[in-house]
């Protein structure tokens, strides 16, 4: 294996482990929510708030970047941007008030905008176009699970200090990434094209670069129209997902367990009930196979999948968590074991386990169906960008997910008690899934129009040059 493979290797490797830590952050905070609140004597649905508004900055600020990556040093960018977002949360560890608390969390959005953008352009120059949804769906894959190891990580390291440690200790992490940037190698533009193959092997280079004026080509095209609205529906059910732990902690502490032990135990079944999110490399490659069969193949393929995740989800959310056996210490490893052992000889618990795989295993064939489809519709230089106005969709989704939900929670609560507000709340925003699987069987008619145009495009000017 020669030094230019390991270099390749190795900066897919860093930069799917950095697609992990946006989600990270989005997922550290909510289980925090009560600790914050009572530290900072403010109400829990105002932390909210800052959570929809961090996700909305990211999504806004990552159009910047994506703008950015068709024109500058993409490596220096991506460093400029972990800076930015490591020192805002290693300030959210030393904040005193709500309004510091709110602005840190601006700023870290501002930085986490970089990670998506700047990582999807790489990636996409790199990865094989055959390959391209099964190696996709790892890097969306880091991001669903950096979600899970957020929650996780505030659960565990809350539970034996305060809620300030876990934010200290993401942003460490972040600065020690900064080293491993230095060593990753950038890509050409365009260099995992069939269609540029030869001009590169020739040593030739594709000097095209985004425009100014390209915006409006890029916005107006079909494909990337109907993409957007399925973004954004989607992330709307989605990103109410992160009170998962909350209905957890709810339905465990209503059988007279500790706070502390209860939030230890919801983060854990939180990483549980999304292993399904595994087999994610699976439907990617599925839908690569599709693919090669017809262009609207994998359209097709994912607005079926989009449709069978509500049912999962909603029978999650209903079936309760009867027989519940767990220890009345707070031993992070004693309580994971019971939980472990309850899915095996608790019914109730491993209902719920079958209903959540399945759940998560759908909802994780969207992610590399629709980034290897935004990826295909997309030229080489425009791509960093589409990505990032598609993000901008994803953002406003989960932060309508995010704040509707508090909203919708607040007057569901006024007549109905824990559980069974959550249970209802989150219920309904799994409805939001149906235009959102309408959306990919609109833009399969217009995918193949858009696929051949791309690629025609990029032969003749493989051609002129």
């Amino acid at each position: 294996m020669d030094i230019n493979n390991i270099k390749m290797i190795y900066t897919v490797f860093v930069f799917i482990a950095l697609a992990a830590f946006d989600n990270i952050i989005i997922g550290l905070f909510p289980p925090l929510f009560s600790s914050i609140a009572k530290d900072m004597n403010v109400q829990i649905s105002s932390l909210g708030i800052i959570s929809a508004v961090n996700i909305l900055v990211t999504s806004f600020s990552s159009i910047l970047w994506g703008y950015l990556t068709g024109k500058f040093n993409r490596k220096l960018l991506v460093i400029i941007g972990t800076i930015i977002w490591s020192f805002s949360v290693f300030l959210i560890s030393r904040c005193s008030n709500y309004l510091q608390l709110f602005i840190l969390q601006i700023f870290t959005g501002i930085g986490l905008g970089c990670i998506a953008s700047i990582g999807f352009s790489i990636l996409t120059d790199y990865i094989p176009n055959k390959y391209r949804g099964m190696l996709l769906s790892l890097w969306g894959m880091a991001q669903g699970f950096g979600g899970i190891s957020g929650a996780l990580m505030a659960s565990l390291i809350a539970s034996f200090t305060s809620w300030r440690k876990p934010f200290e200790f993401v942003s460490i992490i972040g600065f020690l990434l900064i080293i491993l940037y230095f060593f990753i190698r950038e890509p050409t533009v365009g260099e995992s094209e069939p269609e540029l193959q030869n001009l590169i092997k020739e040593g030739h280079e594709y000097n095209y670069s985004i425009q100014f004026n390209h915006l409006y080509e890029i916005i107006s095209k079909r494909s990337n129209i109907l993409l957007f609205l399925q973004a954004f529906f989607m992330n709307i059910t989605t990103g109410t997902l992160i009170w998962l732990p909350t209905l957890y902690i709810s339905k465990i502490q209503q059988q007279d367990y500790s706070p502390k032990v209860s939030i230890i135990a919801a983060g854990y079944l939180f990483a549980i009930f999304q292993l399904g999110g595994l087999t994610s490399p699976l439907f990617g490659h599925i839908g690569d196979m599709v693919q090669k069969k017809t262009y609207k193949g994998r359209a097709i393929l994912t607005s079926c999948v989009v449709f069978a995740i509500i049912p999962f989800y909603i029978a999650m959310f209903i079936v309760p968590m009867y027989g519940l056996k767990l220890p009345q210490n707070n031993y992070p490893l004693i309580i994971l074991m019971t939980l472990l052992k309850g899915i095996v000889t608790n019914p109730w618990i491993c209902i719920i386990f079958t209903l959540s795989f399945f759940a998560s295993a759908l909802q994780s064939a969207n992610t590399p169906n629709w980034l290897a489809l935004i990826t295909d519709v997309n030229l080489p230089e425009h791509r960093g960008t589409a990505f990032s106005i598609a993000n901008l969709a994803n953002g406003l989704g989960r932060t309508i997910g995010n704040a509707g939900i508090g909203i919708l929670l607040s007057a569901v609560s006024v007549n109905i008690r824990e559980p069974q507000n959550y249970i209802i709340t989150l219920s309904l925003f799994q409805l939001f899934l149906i235009p959102s699987a309408l959306a990919y069987i609109k833009m399969a008619k217009n995918n193949a129009k858009d696929i051949n145009e791309v690629k025609n495009i990029l032969h003749k000017r493989a051609k002129l040059s």
